[in-house]
């Protein structure tokens, strides 16, 4: 526990002495009437914490994921009340879904003038109770350690997600004796449930009786940082692995055992076998519909085990024979001595006819085409490979996430952010910044489409002014690809409102300070790529990619895991 010394300061002061101790570097935010006092206060502590003036408040929330998501830290945002409040939902909510610890402080009017409809006041704990672990009013300056204190151990514990405080403004310019005390105990929430070793043994079992077993690696291996047990695991049983788009780094990309991306887009093997298995390791993940595809159809061979720390998860899209309730790396620690060590040779060489065609009638075309326009996925690759695969990828969302995912590789943890569950265009320019900020030494890639920039461009002011170092390679295809995708394949080819006009994105960065380069032919495409890292400083790389290109694989959604389409014409 950690305590300093009483002194009586105003609560503007209380915050942001309570922020530092709890070890915050970095505020993402926009200041405002109702905040102004926390904002005067900060003046004065610019040498101890850095701020970070976003342009809009919901890129204040998706610069705080990127920065928690490769950093592991908890991110911070401060924002005023009414519109400012209400525009930092989509990140919240984005933050929730996808397990990413987040404290985002709101100021709101003063406690006398709550109810009366004042300006800018907004029922913010009313909205942002759905899309939270916690949200509370901070109405007197003395509940301000208390609730700060509370905030960042909600948020940062068990599986992680957004914290809300909304804060009167007359507990801001209140005076209180401040005392800061860390939280590490709350009755009600109990964030690492005890390990049943019972149901420890029973999982064991069912996988040393396995013939053909294959683990579903999610995020929650990577929030608990529980990549060497899930690597030692693996490699003693000898199992592949399949992982979900957000736990993809948790394993190199090129382990023997790592056989790719589970999914819609994902890869040809571990898809069809999911249905092939006798065993299926469910570990972090929720089986999210983007990966099962039809429940009914979906894995009904195997005996389910399933290790996850959140209990609701347990059952509810898919019944388990096991479930071990716990963190990830204590349940993966007690689970590993009770493993034998395996050979699945036949099993594992099984993969091999998929990968095989999955490479000559997907990848193949995708990365070493001669001639016509240039692929996404060749783009995407060439990147990884000149950072010699150790950059963090940030995506946005749509084709270029997809792109991303599948044929960026990673050799190191915490390389990828991107929204998973809530899919939020606009979420990679500051997610960029953010992850940039969170982790100053890596090289950040970002890729994102013509559409999805341009739903959070005017965060490239906050590049401009703190000259953040991101890479951005913008898959220009004048199309909202992934829409335009659906419509080609299920629509008739019905292109309803997807193409786009578009600026001169090189043109529109330079006035920003930001250098850029248009690519149009696959002959400068190497060279382009060079030179954008090898640049000091942001830099904007606008490639014309072929207009109409697909992601594929593809399980059309609400199919069963095993109808994969190779193509337009091709099924698995």
């Amino acid at each position: 526990m950690n305590h300093m010394a009483t002194e009586k300061i105003s609560g503007s002061e209380a915050l942001i002495r309570s922020l530092l101790a709890e070890n915050v570097k970095t505020i993402y935010g926009y200041p405002g009437g109702a905040i102004m006092p926390v904002f005067d206060c900060l003046y004065d502590y610019k040498d101890r914490v850095r701020h970070i003036l976003v342009r809009h408040e919901q890129g204040a929330t998706h610069a705080a994921q990127g920065h928690a998501r490769v950093s592991g830290e908890t991110g911070v945002v401060l924002v005023t009340s009414g519109p400012a409040a209400t525009n930092i939902i989509t990140g919240v909510t984005d933050a929730m879904i996808d397990s990413t610890p987040l404290v985002v402080i709101t100021g709101q009017v003063a406690s006398s003038l709550l109810g009366t409809d004042a300006f800018q006041e907004t029922d913010v704990v009313g909205i942002t109770q759905p899309v939270t672990k916690w949200s509370y009013q901070i109405r007197r300056p003395e509940d301000i350690a208390w609730a700060v204190a509370r905030a960042f151990y909600i948020a940062r514990t068990g599986r992680p997600g957004p914290v809300v405080l909304d804060m009167a403004k007359d507990a801001q310019q209140g005076t209180v004796e401040f005392q800061y005390k860390k939280c590490d105990y709350i009755r009600s929430y109990v964030p690492y449930p005890p390990i049943n070793d019972a149901d420890v043994q029973r999982a064991a079992d069912v996988i040393n009786a396995a013939q053909k077993p294959l683990l579903l690696l999610g995020q929650g291996v990577v929030l608990s940082h529980a990549e060497p047990e899930l690597t030692a695991l693996v490699e003693k049983a000898d199992i592949p692995v399949g992982c979900t788009l957000l736990g993809l780094s948790a394993l190199p990309t090129d382990h023997p055992l790592n056989k790719g991306m589970l999914g819609m887009h994902g890869n040809v093997g571990p898809n069809i076998k999911t249905n092939e298995c006798d065993v299926l390791i469910a570990v972090g993940m929720r089986f999210d519909d983007r990966v099962t595809g039809d429940l009914r159809t979906y894995a009904r061979q195997a005996r389910i085990v399933h290790l996850d720390i959140d209990a609701s998860e347990f059952d509810k899209n898919v019944k388990t024979e096991v479930a071990v309730l716990g963190d990830a790396k204590e349940s993966l620690s007690r689970l590993l001595p009770l493993l034998e060590e395996k050979k699945h040779t036949d099993w594992i060489e099984s993969f091999t006819p998929c990968e095989r065609r999955e490479y000559e009638t997907v990848i193949a075309p995708e990365l070493f085409s001669s001639s016509g326009p240039i692929q996404m996925g060749e783009v995407v690759r060439k990147v990884s490979e000149a950072t010699g695969n150790r950059a963090v990828l940030v995506t946005d969302v749509g084709q270029n996430q997809m792109f991303g995912a599948r044929y960026f590789k990673f050799t190191q943890t915490r390389s990828i952010v991107t929204s998973g569950g809530l899919g939020t265009m606009g979420f990679g320019l500051p997610a960029a910044i953010g992850a940039k900020i969170g982790a100053p030494d890596r090289t950040v890639c970002l890729f994102v489409g013509d559409g999805g920039l341009q739903m959070t461009v005017e965060e490239l002011g906050v590049i401009m002014q703190y000259d953040i170092d991101v890479k951005i390679i913008l898959l220009n295809n004048s199309f909202l690809g992934m829409v335009r995708q659906w419509q080609q394949l299920f629509f008739q080819e019905r292109y309803s409102e997807t193409p786009m006009s578009n600026p001169d994105f090189v043109t529109l960065a330079s006035a920003y300070g930001i250098k850029g380069r248009r690519v149009e032919t696959r002959e400068q495409l190497d060279e382009a790529i060079a030179g954008m890292l090898a640049h000091r400083g942001a830099y904007l790389l606008d490639v014309a990619v072929e207009e109409k290109g697909m992601v594929f694989p593809m399980t059309p959604a609400g199919t069963c895991v095993t109808n994969i389409m190779l193509n337009v014409d091709e099924k698995y």
